[in-house]
């Protein structure tokens, strides 16, 4: 058997050493994203946000049936309680109408204690006669009288009895189900910061209630050209402070754009033209209910103000300080002065 010489192995292991950094073109400092989740053909073709301002993610899914696709538990714990309760109502009054209209097909005679008041006047005693089923309520003034009418009051008091507790038990799950309410500005700025310039965004609980430990982390997408090809690149932004122990207060996230930023040197023209997208993800924890809850938004190129910067919010009231949560937009623009961090000169 040949035997391969030391001075060979070492060799073939330098030129894979070699190699694996001649691969590796992130420049120093600079820290690429991994694996969002979107997959690298999807995000070299798409030109839409991947990011939704109200945190959903701009993909539509085809190729599987409606009925199929669809987690109804899912779904009835994230609507919104307006439809949820409205949902309730359309679903008691429907079961209703349904089964009196099944007690009226019967017709009076198949109960007894029915009044003669018409057609109309049966089936709006046959609803009330089904409300009473359905709530197991049985006042005992209509009993049904045929064995046709007593299997449906069979059908609809058992119908009764586990919608309530289906409904009992989704309404306590969206009760006990944690969630963060981040408030977000509707833009973000590049402002000035310690000499150079800074992208900023800012963010408030808009809940009463308490988070604690609260990180964030923001991603920049953009396009850019490698041997002559245009190639959409994740950058993991580096924060002046990606966490905080506390949230009582605004947080203004700060990326100071220096010579270790993928921002450094652009001009607010080939931002746009990078079709550049910041992603945000907030994580935290509920005080209340001892569980993570997180947020997410995103920022486009056309979004992000340039020479500007957030006004105040905070005034003290009797020596109290109260932060005013309705100017968490309010930006006033300011001067730069030429600087390389933005490609000002």
């Amino acid at each position: 058997m040949k035997r391969r010489s030391p001075e060979n192995g070492t060799s073939a292991f330098m030129k894979r050493q070699t190699t694996r950094q001649d691969k590796d073109t992130t420049p120093p400092g600079r820290e690429e994203s991994g694996d969002l989740g979107l997959g690298s053909k999807v995000a070299q073709e798409s030109h839409e946000r991947f990011l939704n301002k109200n945190g959903t993610f701009s993909v539509q899914r085809k190729g599987l049936g409606f009925l199929r696709s669809l987690s109804l538990y899912h779904w009835l714990l994230t609507i919104s309680w307006t439809r949820f309760i409205l949902l309730i109502v359309g679903f008691y009054f429907i079961i209703n109408l349904v089964f009196a209209y099944g007690y009226y097909l019967c017709g009076p005679e198949a109960f007894t204690g029915v009044d003669d008041v018409g057609q109309v006047g049966w089936f709006l005693q046959a609803f009330f006669f089904s409300v009473q089923t359905v709530a197991t309520i049985g006042y005992g003034r209509i009993s049904p009288a045929s064995l046709p009418a007593n299997i449906l009051v069979t059908i609809d008091s058992l119908v009764g009895l586990l919608g309530l507790a289906l409904i009992t038990g989704i309404l306590f799950s969206r009760f006990s189900r944690p969630s963060a309410k981040i408030l977000f500005s509707n833009n973000a700025v590049i402002a000035p910061y310690r000499g150079i310039t800074a992208f900023e965004f800012r963010t408030a609980n808009e809940r009463s209630n308490q988070l604690i430990e609260v990180n964030v982390s923001v991603t920049l997408s953009r396009f850019e050209t490698e041997d002559g090809k245009r190639v959409r690149r994740f950058h993991l932004l580096s924060l002046e402070r990606k966490s905080v122990v506390f949230f009582p207060l605004n947080w203004t996230i700060v990326h100071p754009i220096d010579e270790t930023s993928p921002l450094y040197t652009i001009s607010e023209q080939e931002l746009r033209d990078s079709d550049a997208e910041f992603l945000v993800l907030i994580t935290a924890i509920d005080e209340t209910f001892s569980q993570t809850v997180h947020a997410r938004s995103s920022y486009k190129h056309h979004e992000v103000l340039w020479r500007a910067r957030f006004s105040n919010m905070f005034h003290t009231d009797n020596g109290k300080l109260t932060v005013d949560l309705h100017r968490i937009h309010d930006v006033e623009h300011v001067p730069i002065q030429p600087s390389r961090s933005m490609g000002l000169m």
